[in-house]
């Protein structure tokens, strides 16, 4: 059976350990499902008309998405193939609860995963996590992420072997 699960994310390295403990956690529990992992981050567009004009999602992933993030996530899905369908990078670009409760429906969204420590902190990216809360009709979990203060990979694609 497919579902679809949301995970919040920066685009960092660090915010891939969230789908690293999920998918663990899945996997020893012997979950059958095959899961569309939509990745998640918010984007002020701006109100100008440029900006709205000429703004493409690739553009914007372009400003706030490193290439190693790519190679990342392609390395956790090869681990759990049995467990991954698809996995898409996405922008919520809405400022009000009821827009992000249309985008959870319409993306047919039944889990969300979220973790305190990962903050936006990029220039035009906004935190969704309150946004995840107030859904009424969402499953959500805060995922506690044991970030060591002196990793040697921090910030290198070599984070994503560390074990959470």
């Amino acid at each position: 059976m497919n579902r679809t699960i949301l995970i919040a994310t920066d685009y960092s390295l660090e915010s891939l350990n969230i789908l690293k403990k999920v998918l663990k956690e899945k996997d020893e529990l012997g979950d059958s499902n095959q899961y569309h992992v939509l990745l998640v981050s918010g984007y002020d567009t701006g109100d100008s008309i440029r900006d709205l004009l000429f703004n493409t999602k690739g553009s914007i992933f372009n400003k706030i998405r490193p290439k190693e993030f790519c190679e990342a996530y392609s390395i956790i899905r090869n681990k759990y193939p049995h467990l991954i369908s698809k996995i898409t990078c996405d922008v919520f670009t809405g400022s009000f609860q009821r827009t992000f409760n249309q985008y959870v429906k319409s993306n047919a969204v039944e889990e969300a995963y979220f973790s305190s420590s990962v903050r936006s902190r990029d220039k035009g990216m906004f935190d969704i996590i309150p946004y995840i809360r107030r859904n009424a009709d969402l499953q959500s979990r805060e995922i506690s992420l044991d970030t060591r203060e002196k990793l040697p990979e921090r910030g290198k694609l070599a984070e994503i072997f560390v074990e959470v």
